[in-house]
């Protein structure tokens, strides 16, 4: 168990303006061990959301000349988002006036804080909830995807975030990130081994023991292993670039068909993999593949860049709608808006031009943390 830092909360605004507190590098939370606490559970993303966190937070220290295009696109996320339910957005306090002018303030909150990037999903934690009106969240003490990054700062967002949205602070014994985890909200989860049963995060522990942890830090009964991929992106494969929960039972997987593609032999794999599983009831899973893109838009973000990572299966479920990529290809955009728009009836399909971010190796779900709402 870590230990709690210091906190100070230094000041909050006025609601009209956009609500703004500015957050120290610590804050007191309740604290829970982990594997103690088997109330709690991770709730799926269909499930009804509390509100959105986003990360203004792009650097030129990481992302040179597209560290002021990708915060733009942070800031339209905000904004589209914003549409449908409350959104807020992390940002440094030096770039607290920008991310209130391009994200605007309509439905939208800011916490200032200490950041090293945008990929909130990874580094904030997971939430999960009592099932009787409690909210918690558990750190799986990022670092920086084994140490390829710098993170000093990011590895602190849970702790922080766990005070400033008054959940109780749960401490994982693991290192991992938010992104190598799809759950179903009913006791089934979908992961891959590459990034979890990893030396670069959980040394010396078995794909035994790193389950055993997982099940008890989230309110799991079955994980579904995929085996992922080792060292082709910065991630070592996180499941959210290859399997999405839709709702218990109902998966979509990536599918890649590109021969070219490093993924075109490991997303048939896992495809058999998931098309033969059943998940914690023993229910035989319904799986719908979503290929990406065969073609991109020929800009700066596409062009001669390995790490672009054009995945439509990281698209975000929220209240009443689903944000997902658009990546120019035609026939591929339409495809996944109306697979989208099948399997989340009564919900809007809202695509998104993302090459900006898509161009250091992420997409919509990396960047964003769903809050349940309880």
């Amino acid at each position: 168990m870590s230990t709690r830092r210091d906190f100070m909360k230094h000041l909050t605004l006025a609601a009209g303006l956009g609500a703004v507190t500015s957050l120290g590098l610590g804050v007191g939370a309740p604290r829970a061990r982990a594997a103690l606490a088997g109330n709690w559970y991770m709730p799926d993303e269909h499930a009804a959301q509390e509100r959105m966190i986003l990360a203004f937070a792009a650097s030129t220290a990481i992302w040179r000349d597209w560290a002021t295009p990708v915060n733009d696109c942070i800031a339209l996320l905000a904004r589209t988002i914003a549409q449908y339910q409350p959104v807020t957005v992390l940002c440094r306090a030096n770039q607290l006036s920008q991310a209130r002018q391009k994200c605007g303030t309509r439905n939208i909150t800011f916490l200032t804080m200490p950041l090293d990037d945008v990929w909130v999903r990874d580094y904030g934690g997971c939430f999960v909830v009592d099932g009787q009106g409690g909210s918690g969240l558990v750190d799986f003490n990022f670092n920086g995807w084994g140490n390829k990054q710098a993170h000093a700062r990011d590895t602190l967002v849970a702790d922080t975030l766990s005070y400033e949205l008054d959940a109780s602070y749960i401490a994982s014994p693991l290192v991992g990130e938010g992104g190598g985890i799809e759950v179903d909200g009913h006791g089934t989860a979908i992961i891959t081994e590459s990034c979890w049963v990893n030396g670069n995060r959980n040394p010396g522990m078995s794909r035994a023991q790193i389950e055993a942890e997982l099940k008890a830090n989230l309110g799991l009964r079955k994980i579904i292993w995929l085996p992922g991929i080792k060292g082709k992106d910065i991630t070592d494969a996180h499941v959210d670039f290859y399997a999405r929960f839709v709702r218990p039972g109902v998966v979509i997987a990536n599918l890649d068909n590109d021969p070219q593609s490093y993924d075109h032999a490991v997303t048939r794999t896992h495809l058999q993999i998931l098309q033969n599983a059943t998940d914690a009831d023993g229910r035989r899973l319904e799986v719908h593949t979503l290929p990406p893109p065969l073609k991109l838009r020929n800009n700066v973000y596409t062009r001669n860049n390995p790490d672009f990572a054009p995945g439509y299966i990281n698209y975000l479920p929220i209240n009443g709608a689903v944000i997902a990529p658009q990546f120019g290809d035609a026939a591929a955009d339409k495809y996944c808006k109306d697979l989208l728009a099948k399997l989340y009836p009564g919900r809007s399909v809202v695509q998104v031009n993302i090459d900006p971010i898509a161009a250091g190796g992420g997409g919509i779900h990396c960047v964003s943390k769903h809050m349940p709402r309880v």
